[in-house]
Formats: C-alpha cells, structure tokens, sequence
C-alpha cells in the first residue's frame, strides 16, 4: 500500500503542476454534458424502441455510456502509455533497480488514470443528477458496483495485453486507438446496440464493454435484480476468467523477452 501511495501521490503531483490543463481536463466534463444533454432535448421524443428497455430516456443512456464507458479508455491505454512514459524518460532503468517488480511498477503506474477517471465519473454523474434532471431512484446500485469491478478486471487485461505487445514492438497506439474506436463504435456507448446491423452486433458481443455498459444501465436506471443482471454479470465473469490470467502470462512472456535482447528500457 506504501508503494501504491506513492505511484498516487507522485502522479498527482505532476498533473496538478500543470494546473491550467488540469482544470481544463475537469471543466471538459461539464461541456461534454451539456454536448448530450442539448443533443438528448433536439432528439426529443423521437427515440427508438431499443431505448424502452431503458425507460426511453436518451440522456440518461449516454451520459452512462459515455461516463462509465471511459473506463474502457483507461483499461486500453493506461498501462501502455504508463509503460512508454518509463521507458521514454528514463525512469524504467531506475525503478527497476528497485525491489518493486515490473508488473507491480506497471500496476502502480496506470493506478492514477484508474483514480483520475473515477472523480471523472462521478463529475458526470453529478452533473446529471443535481442539475439535468437525471434519476437513479430504485437503481441497484450493488448490483452496478459489481459489474464495474467486472468491467475494469476484464478492461485493465485487455490493457495489459497492450502494454506486453508495446514491450516487444515498442509501439502499441496504432493498435489501442483502432480498436478503442471500434469498441466506441459497436459497444453501445451512444446509442443501443440492437439499432446496429447483425454483423455488427456479432462483433459487439465479442466485447466486455458492450456487457458491462448494458448491466450498468439496467441496474442504475432500471433497477434491475440479480435474475436480470445476471447473463451480463456472467459474461463478464468469463471475459474475466480468460482474459486476465492470459494477459499475466502474455506479459511474462513479454518481460522476459526483453530482458533476454535487452531492449526492456528501449523505445
């Protein structure tokens, strides 16, 4: 905990020395909400069946998929550009020549993105519910808590896998940002994935994001129980399951591969 402590305290240190930029990335928030909110009062009533299931409400839909969804945004990215960050200015070499072990320093690193996006979040939902009329009354909010510690477990191995290939072929954006614009596209961040084609939907079911997005909104708008949550809850569980004990293993195999060229610190 000293250690994670102080991963914490060394990068808000150097986020809040940009004050400027860092109250801008804060003010964002407010402007991206009134962005959907205006947008949700021009669609007006004229919203699709497959927004019933969800109380028919399109803000409330968005302003989950969009606060919530950056979650997904923070497992891809986090633990790379932590990773590339070390390497590029010099501190990988330094840390480890320290008892901390690579993949703890990777952890420790993408720990405040992790921090930073859940104040993020809760911004979000702030904004919504004290001054844009949103509602979470009856929501189950145990039942959202656990599929968002499912999501960011699933999310953070997807990340890791990342960071194991930016490891090896020292350049990993080109891959994360095609895929996390993929994800943005099918997942239901905007609008509902039963509007998109067959073909798509297929793809949508293949991400953990589509699952936790769609569990998120039936327990926070909906209210829904643990019978209704519970094909998203498992689907998660299993996207869990696979994806990070591979990714343990992937980034091993990674580490190790650097080490052995001796490229580890290399960019």
């Amino acid at each position: 905990m000293k250690l994670l402590f102080a991963f914490l305290s060394r990068d808000f240190h150097t986020e809040t020395s940009y004050r400027f930029s860092f109250l801008v990335g804060l003010g964002g928030v407010f402007f991206n909400v009134l962005v959907f909110f205006f947008l949700s009062e021009f669609i007006g009533t004229a919203t699709t069946p497959a927004l019933d299931q969800y109380n028919g409400d399109y803000f409330s839909f968005v302003l989950i998929g969009v606060a919530f969804g950056s979650y997904f945004g923070v497992g891809l990215n986090s633990f790379g550009r932590a990773l590339r960050e070390a390497q590029t200015t010099g501190t990988l070499e330094a840390m480890l020549m320290t008892p901390t072990s690579l993949p703890f320093i990777i952890v420790g690193s993408a720990a405040w993105s992790y921090t930073y996006t859940t104040f993020r979040v809760l911004i979000y939902l702030l904004i919504g519910t004290l001054l844009l009329g949103v509602t979470f009354s009856g929501a189950n909010y145990l039942g959202a808590l656990l599929s968002l510690v499912l999501a960011i477990i699933a999310f953070a191995s997807i990340g890791i896998i990342a960071a194991s290939a930016i490891m090896v072929i020292k350049r990993g954006d080109p891959i994360t940002a095609v895929f996390g614009s993929v994800a943005n596209l099918v997942g239901g961040v905007y609008y509902p994935v039963e509007i998109l084609p067959e073909w798509l939907q297929i793809i949508a079911r293949l991400l953990p994001l589509t699952y936790a997005l769609n569990a998120m909104r039936l327990a926070l708008l909906n209210g829904a129980g643990w019978a209704e949550l519970a094909p998203d809850l498992l689907a998660l569980a299993l996207f869990c399951v696979i994806l990070f004990p591979a990714s343990l293993l992937i980034f091993r195999y990674a580490v190790q591969r650097a080490r052995l060229e001796g490229s580890l610190a290399h960019y």
